[in-house]
């Protein structure tokens, strides 16, 4: 695309494409797609990490149903008579709000009255049953001492599920109700009883709404709950504590376009984005803001709570309420409210300032403007420290404004704004300069391979015919049957199959150091220890071999259950790989006209062999005695002497079954001795002992599915007793096919 622009362009490439590109980043930057907000996101937590609200004393208190509550007082949920206990406590230390975060739905099990209605209807309990009925109700317990503080604010969650139960609007509104829609609608909560509702000072939502990442950086204040807006458990705690009536909602702008601007309590102003969410300004973990439930209970180490605005919360594992902030990744919900209180009285807020979009944008446009022409005038060696210098500017401005003002300015784009001009610019000068070599390149690229043209272009030398002796290991694998499988496809169908399965293949092939050779239809040439010395290639290449059939198996299983879903019938897919070790010349290789790296001898041309003989012999790797003689340590079986077609000396060759783990286990130590001990009587003639072996062996290899291998030599023993051999047989298998 760059090159393409530069000979459009001409010499105005230099000034119009980093134009261009500065132009398309800002209209992306004004449309505001959704991935904006998680880079500036990040930015901001990298901002609270370094600098988390300081701590200021607003006597808040966190009383926390914490693992050891749990052990001590017993599983959640406890008896609504322990959590009656709990608010009275608190309320003879002195606390003067108890914020619930907390739902209580149902009935409470352990109500005399409840357990009593399970019991067998038994004459002999009819007396403790009755008295057992007229104890107390725990959830008439509770909203007694609901009513009796007086200063208990209960929580509820909004939820998809339709209810009906909050009627009241908790709110007033200043500028018109129409921003109110900007709030996300639910049909229902999950609240408590309606007694325990009745008899609250005050009802909030402890709803959280994280980002695209889980994070909660954002609260909203408010819940709109069926058209009934209500506020949060935060803001309700503090306007209970303060004696306030209800939370004013501030709204801005023309009705038909109207956001939130702030909420106000007893003139206490909280400022909130357009949505009526507040930016947490996290602080970092206090000592003695949080106390442990079961102190308080046992009235043990309380100190600190006349006056206090208590939260009570959990942060025990198992019940589920860790949220990730962006000082924490398991942080109790609990904390976010009273890190909300915190704020609201002390008047500690974080803000997006008004326009700092517009500023945003307005500054990434200069920035980049500014830097161009200093580009155009001083080239980019002079212009990059000054653009550094920019950036580093601006981030520090960003950060002051965020440390001093408790700002949240965008460090991020403007910068990237002046990274995209300097780079564009910059490759720009580079397809220029390159612009040559590259129509050299084009040039040839009609004539040359892709890599050998790739080579010219880089050593800048002219191609010449030939090569360089050198040990290689080759690889060649095709697939079983592939005319008949192909008859399934259409030709459109096949191409796509064939490149779902040459793909994977080529990438472990590469990731093994290997070269891709050629493609000969469905068949994998490749080659190890050229361009580049790769020591170990046989290794190597046997590591590949094995993992290229392993893939193939999860891709059996793939195309399976995609036929099975397209009501179609696929064959199981079967390839068959030689590879064998040995010299041979290596280069380019063809003629005046058309050249291509590659390979050529002997040993070249038994690799290809090997592959073939896999059929042969039903196994999936076929190795020569070189490759087997450098990889020792791999699982292989001696298949046979064997003189390949068109070849008159016979080689030793080897069936690879595993790596040098599968080597080492019992069941192939096992399976290799009796296969020895087969061949060793084979070739001398001892056919009883030799069918003995192979009977053992058979059974013993039937994890590698070598039943086609035994039963070949079954069938040469049973020929060999009916017509036994002269005296110069050697035991040597001659191929009748490549």
């Amino acid at each position: 695309m760059v090159r393409k622009a530069v000979q459009l362009l001409g010499r105005g490439a230099r000034w119009a494409v980093p134009l261009a590109v500065l132009a398309v980043l800002l209209a992306v930057r004004v449309s505001n797609p959704a991935w904006i907000e998680p880079v500036q996101f990040r930015a901001f937590d990298a901002f609270m990490n370094m600098a988390p609200r300081p701590y200021q004393d607003e006597r808040v208190r966190i009383v926390d149903i914490d693992e050891a509550s749990i052990a001590k007082v017993g599983q959640w949920p406890w008896p609504r008579t322990k959590v009656a206990q709990l608010i009275r406590r608190l309320d003879a230390l002195g606390v003067k709000v108890i914020a619930l975060d907390i739902t209580f739905p149902e009935p409470d099990r352990t109500s005399p009255a409840r357990v009593v209605a399970d019991w067998p209807d038994d004459p002999s309990l009819r007396d403790v049953r009755a008295r057992l009925a007229r104890l107390p109700d725990h959830d008439a317990v509770l909203a007694r001492a609901f009513r009796e503080s007086g200063r208990v604010v209960a929580g509820f969650s909004p939820s998809a599920t339709k209810t009906a139960r909050l009627t009241e609007p908790k709110v007033e509104y200043h500028g018109g109700q129409e921003a109110l829609a900007r709030l996300v609608e639910y049909p229902g909560v999950v609240d408590n009883l309606p007694a325990l509702d009745a008899a609250a000072a005050g009802l909030g939502s402890f709803g959280f709404s994280a980002e695209y990442d889980g994070i909660v950086r954002r609260v909203p204040l408010l819940c709109n709950v069926a058209g009934r807006v209500l506020p949060a458990l935060s803001v309700e705690a503090v306007r209970v504590a303060l004696g306030d009536k209800n939370p004013v909602v501030r709204s801005a702008g023309a009705k038909s376009d109207s956001w939130i601007r702030m909420i106000t309590l007893r003139g206490r102003r909280i400022p909130t984005d357009e949505n009526g969410r507040l930016w947490v300004r996290y602080s970092a973990d206090v000592v003695g803001r949080t106390i442990s439930a079961w102190r308080v209970l046992e009235g043990r180490g309380v100190p600190g709570l006349k006056g206090a605005i208590v939260f009570v919360g959990t942060s025990a594992l198992g019940l589920q309420d860790l949220r990730a902030t962006p000082l924490s990744p398991n942080s109790p919900g609990v904390e976010i409210h009273a890190n909300v209180a915190e704020q609201i009285l002390s008047g500690s807020f974080l803000e997006r300032p008004a326009g700092a979009n517009d500023i945003e944008i307005i500054m990434s446009a200069l920035f980049g403007l500014v830097l161009l022409g200093l580009l155009l005038r001083l080239g980019a060696a002079w212009s990059g420290p000054v653009g550094i210098g920019m950036a580093v500017a601006w981030v520090g401005l960003s950060w002051h404004a965020y440390a001093a003002w408790h700002w949240l300015i965008d460090p991020v784009f403007p910068t990237a704004a002046l990274a995209a001009v300097y780079f564009s610019f910059t490759a720009i000068a580079y397809v220029r300069s390159d612009r040559e070599r590259r129509r050299i390149t084009d040039q040839f690229g009609r004539y040359l391979s892709p890599k050998v043209v790739a080579q010219l272009a880089k050593s800048r030398k002219s191609v010449e015919l030939g090569g360089e002796t050198r040990e290689m290991t080759f690889h060649f694998c095709d697939i079983r049957g592939f005319t008949t499988l192909s008859e399934g496809f259409d030709p459109r169908g096949l191409t796509d199959f064939i490149n779902r399965f040459l793909t994977p293949m080529t990438q472990i092939v590469l990731d093994h150091d290997g070269t891709i050779d050629k493609y000969m239809g469905d068949c994998i040439m490749a080659f190890w220890n050229a361009p580049q010395t790769v020591p170990g290639h046989a290794r190597k290449a046997c590591a590949a071999a094995l993992a290229m059939h392993a893939k193939l198996d999860e891709l059996n299983a793939r195309w399976q259950a995609e036929a099975e879903t397209a009501g179609r019938t696929l064959p199981e897919i079967h390839i068959g790989t030689g590879l064998n070790t040995g010299p041979c010349v290596v280069g380019n290789m063809g003629s005046t006209l058309r050249v291509d790296y590659t390979v050529l001898g002997d040993d070249v041309n038994l690799a290809s062999r090997l592959e073939g003989q896999s059929k042969t012999y039903g196994v999936r790797i076929v190795i020569g005695p070189a490759t087997r003689e450098q990889a020792p340590e791999f699982a292989a079986l001696e298949l046979d002497l064997l003189r390949v077609k068109g070849k008159t000396k016979p080689v030793r060759v080897y069936a690879l079954l595993g790596d040098a783990a599968t080597a080492e286990t019992e069941g192939f130590r096992a399976l290799a001795r009796a296969h020895e001990d087969m061949l060793a009587a084979y070739r001398r003639r001892d056919w009883d002992k030799a069918s003995g072996f192979l009977r053992e062996a058979r059974g013993l290899g039937a994890a590698w599915s070598l039943d086609k291998l035994y039963h070949l030599y079954e069938e040469r023993i049973a020929a060999l007793r009916a017509d036994p051999p002269g005296p110069d047989w050697d035991g040597v298998a001659t191929a009748l096919t490549k």
